[in-house]
């Protein structure tokens, strides 16, 4: 590309970006917020990761800045996103890899369990040792950044197609998951990554040649349009806890919010992000979600992912474009400079050293030896060494499957032992025809469920199926067992489950995914919430034959169970989530009581899927435009939604039951001494640069005999030594910085902190004071079973203002107590845990409203209350 037209593509995506189209001027807007917040290195937590970062970065040039920020291309190199190397200081390509529940496309890892069924144990530790683990794989397999973990869905609509990345729709919940996971990566030494940044809640319309290949005439991706109440009290609360937590990484979404794409959407990245919450670290785009060069990284955006603007092209609004852009002045050298900061300093944070092992796997093929670039089959090499990274974490995921399976009805039938005759019914509970990982990604329901479709998915190195754990466990108790793995073959169904003796285990499922991938005309996410496979008549029909029909379902969500789920025939009801790889041997342990169940719903179960208030936008609504998806309902959503309108769910949020009983006594609520809340004051220091580059282009061009040129690939430099000049005198290009970019977005002098956001030295994650505890919270739980048993106790609150759900989440752990015993459950509530957004201060507030905490072992079970004073 000769310079001028690519100085020409640069001004035209970038003033688009800027101003606006005409057909945006009627809808919901994002308010501009400009410049982008810089870095901070006396943040508390990042001092040194910072110390080590200037020294790095003080010593690059302009080109490998803008390689370190440039993903080099898709199946540019081995891993799903890379960025350039720095050979002259010793850093090799840093690689970004999929997913949240494990390393995809990766042999020899480990098949997690999903985001969603690991917040049904509602137990820290175990969220925490899987990102433990997690992190662990993918430092073994030369990953940098693992992309996960999820809190964009957060789970506004139950038929949203990736809510099963994340953990739940209470943002409190999700909230801990996301802290406890980030902890968890980052203390294995490889970088986390929140995403996805912020209202991605369905997968229609999140990319508009995705869309347009299935006949839906938009030339824009959708926009969530979320006022400034909801955004704060519901869908940033989780990334607060993420940026709290140290993560290094987010990654801004395809979707729009407020008609401004998320990769350059100002209010949520400058605003929001990096200036309320004081995120150090680095965004990400998504792949294929930056929609321009210059008015992204004015935006907040510092790293381009996989690099290239369409896969393959060889084109990017980065690499050459943004040489150009410094060189020429659009894009301010201290911008360029955080940008390589903030990774840099998320580099060092995790303790990553200068000499990184290398990247042992490839992304594009399973074989030894392939292409490096696999997107020009060049460099024929060896690319897989088969590192085997599993270590025990076969155990961890069995334990957090029986953890995380929860029991929504129980008449007595369960636990088993050794039934005379079981009768098992359903094709989730046997295998795959095509094996566990037949269809690619995941993209088909077919055998047993263990995890969604599309790319947060990872490749199983085995899948234990529940028909393999029941045979073992039927061989040891002399039980007799057989099995129909077809759910249509009802004439045989029912000759089985009407014998006599017959225990019946009916095995259902309900699945979901990626928006690329389409199964059975759920495109991403589901078309309604019925079981798959005619699970629900399958489930009448063996309970209106068998007298004790037990059902075990592996979905994604919740599902209506309104049909059957009280026919005394159906005298044990499980939900088993997505649990990975062990799913046979897990369900096992707590059909025979091995393990004990103890985990809640993260979800409610509504007995019609009106109840919810909210669901995906199927069609466009906005003519070939954006289509617009309002979120009316704000803060409204799961439990909240149903409990402010008072309908009764089927099963509520936080719900669960166990094989023994439990009962609540003694609440206390002792205040604490907090100071009153005053709003963050100061300045922020000068933007700094480093300088360090040459203003000459010459000094630019492609070195032709350094090394050979791979099409494709994304590189920093330019291909003609033009003078900027002749290049400036393009007509798209006779804007100054000033004209072209919005007002103050290349302002480098101090700057106003935010009043809601935290002071110069404090942790980031907003003002420190919202994190002050203002009562600790006791109450007593007893076992009054004849068995050893786990308990959830929960703690909610009742804000109290009329805009207010009737209780919120805002504590909660899991206890092991023993037959009659009596323990102490502890929480505390912050200031945070109190407060309202208030949208006139700009900040939060604790109201007047009276306002009451209960304690209990549901959201709709709580028999413990006492007002706050």
């Amino acid at each position: 590309m000769r310079f001028s037209a690519v100085a020409a593509l640069l001004a035209a995506t970038c003033s688009s970006a800027a101003t606006g189209s005409v057909q945006k001027r009627d809808l919901a807007t994002s308010e501009p917020h400009y410049p982008s917040p810089w870095m901070n290195p006396q943040a508390s937590g990042w001092e040194d990761a910072y110390e080590k970062a200037r020294a790095f970065v003080s010593q690059l040039t302009l080109m490998e800045k803008v390689n370190l920020t440039t993903g080099v291309g898709w199946e540019g190199e081995q891993c799903v996103g890379q960025v350039g190397s720095i050979p002259r200081l010793g850093l090799r390509s840093l690689c970004m890899q999929d997913s949240p529940l494990g390393v995809r496309f990766g042999d020899y890892v480990s098949a997690f369990s999903s985001g969603q069924t690991v917040a049904a144990t509602f137990d820290r530790s175990l969220m925490y040792q899987r990102g433990k683990a997690m992190g662990e794989e993918h430092k073994g397999k030369g990953v940098n950044v693992v992309l996960g973990p999820v809190a964009g869905p957060l789970g506004r609509t139950p038929t949203g197609g990736r809510g099963w990345e994340g953990f739940s729709p209470d943002p409190y919940l999700t909230g801990v998951g996301m802290s406890e996971t980030i902890k968890g990566i980052q203390d294995a030494g490889v970088i986390a990554c929140a995403k996805h940044y912020i209202g991605n809640e369905q997968e229609h319309f999140r990319q508009v040649g995705e869309s347009q290949d299935r006949g839906y005439n938009i030339s824009e991706t959708l926009s969530s349009n979320i006022d400034d109440k909801t955004m704060h009290e519901l869908y940033l609360w989780p990334f607060v806890d993420a940026v709290r937590a140290g993560v290094g990484s987010v990654m801004c979404a395809y979707t729009q919010v407020n008609n401004s794409y998320s990769c350059q959407n100002s209010k949520t990245l400058n605003g929001l992000l990096k200036g309320e919450l004081g995120f150090q670290g680095f965004v990400m785009s998504d792949w294929q979600a930056q929609h321009s060069g210059a008015a992204s990284a004015m935006a907040g955006m510092d790293m381009s992912m996989p690099g290239d603007t369409v896969f393959n092209s060889g084109l990017s609004y980065w690499g050459t474009n943004l040489t150009v852009a410094i060189l020429n002045g659009t894009v301010p050298e201290y911008r360029m400079d955080d940008m390589a900061m903030r990774i840099m300093a998320a580099f060092f944070k995790v303790g990553m050293t200068l000499d990184q092992p290398p990247i042992n796997f490839d992304s594009w093929t399973s074989d030894t030896y392939g292409p490096l670039h696999a997107a020009v089959g060049q460099d024929y090499q060896q690319v897989n060494w088969h590192v085997d990274v599993q270590d025990d974490h076969g155990d961890l995921i069995r334990e957090i499957g029986g953890a995380s399976t929860v029991l929504l009805k129980n008449n007595g039938a369960l636990p088993l032992s050794k039934p005379k005759f079981l009768a098992v019914v359903g094709e989730d509970a046997g295998p795959n025809p095509l094996g566990p990982n037949g269809c690619a990604d995941r993209g088909c329901d077919a055998g047993t469920l263990a995890m969604g479709w599309g790319s947060g998915t990872t490749t199983f190195p085995y899948l234990v199926t529940p028909i393999d754990a029941l045979n073992l466990q039927a061989i040891e108790d002399h039980t007799r067992i057989e099995a129909i793995f077809n759910n249509t073959a009802s004439d045989t169904i029912e000759s089985l489950v009407k014998q006599q003796d017959a225990t019946a285990l009916v095995f259902v499922n309900a699945d979901s995914g990626e928006g690329y991938i389409d199964v059975d005309g759920n495109e991403g996410d589901r078309k309604n919430l019925t079981l798959w496979g005619n699970g629900d008549e399958l489930i009448k029909s063996v309970s209106s034959l068998c007298n004790n029909t037990i059902v075990i379902i592996h979905s994604v969500g919740p599902t209506i169970v309104t049909d059957w789920y009280d026919s005394e025939n159906v005298t044990a009801i499980l939900w088993a989530g997505l649990p990975g790889q062990e799913s046979g041997r897990s369900i096992v342990d707590v059909l025979y009581g091995r393990v004990n169940p103890a985990a809640r719903t993260p979800f409610t179960w509504a007995a019609d899927p009106s109840d919810y208030g909210t669901d995906v936008l199927y069609k466009p609504n906005n003519g070939n435009g954006a289509p617009q998806q309002d979120y009316t309902e704000g803060v409204f959503i799961d439990y909240r939604a149903l409990d402010s309108r008072n309908i009764t769910p089927i099963f509520e949020f936080g719900f669960g039951l166990s094989y023994t009983t439990f009962e609540y006594a003694n609440l206390n609520v002792e205040k604490s001494n907090a100071g009153e809340y005053q709003p963050t004051t100061g300045e922020s220091d000068e933007a700094p640069t480093f300088g360090n580059f040459s203003d000459s282009l010459a000094d630019y061009v492609f070195p032709a005999d350094s090394f050979p040129h791979i099409w494709q690939y994304i590189y920093p430099y330019v291909n003609t030594s033009s003078s900027l000049e002749e290049a400036s005198a393009d007509p798209d290009y006779g804007q100054t910085a000033e004209e072209f970019l919005p007002p103050g977005a290349v302002d480098s002098s101090p700057r106003p902190l935010e009043p809601a956001g935290p002071s110069l030295t404090a942790q980031p994650g907003g003002n420190e004071l919202l994190f002050d505890t203002m009562y600790t919270i006791t109450a007593d739980v007893t076992n009054t079973g004849k068995i050893v048993g786990e308990e959830v106790p929960q703690l909610y609150v009742s804000l109290g203002g009329p805009d207010d759900p009737p209780v919120v989440l805002r504590g909660f752990d899991r206890m092991r107590i023993d037959p009659g015993q009596t323990t102490q459950f502890r929480a505390i509530l912050t200031r945070r845990d109190l407060s309202n957004w208030d949208v006139t201060l700009q900040n939060w507030l604790v109201s007047e409203a009276s306002k009451t905490v209960y304690v209990g072992p549901s959201s709709r079970k709580l028999p413990l209350s006492a007002q706050l004073r």
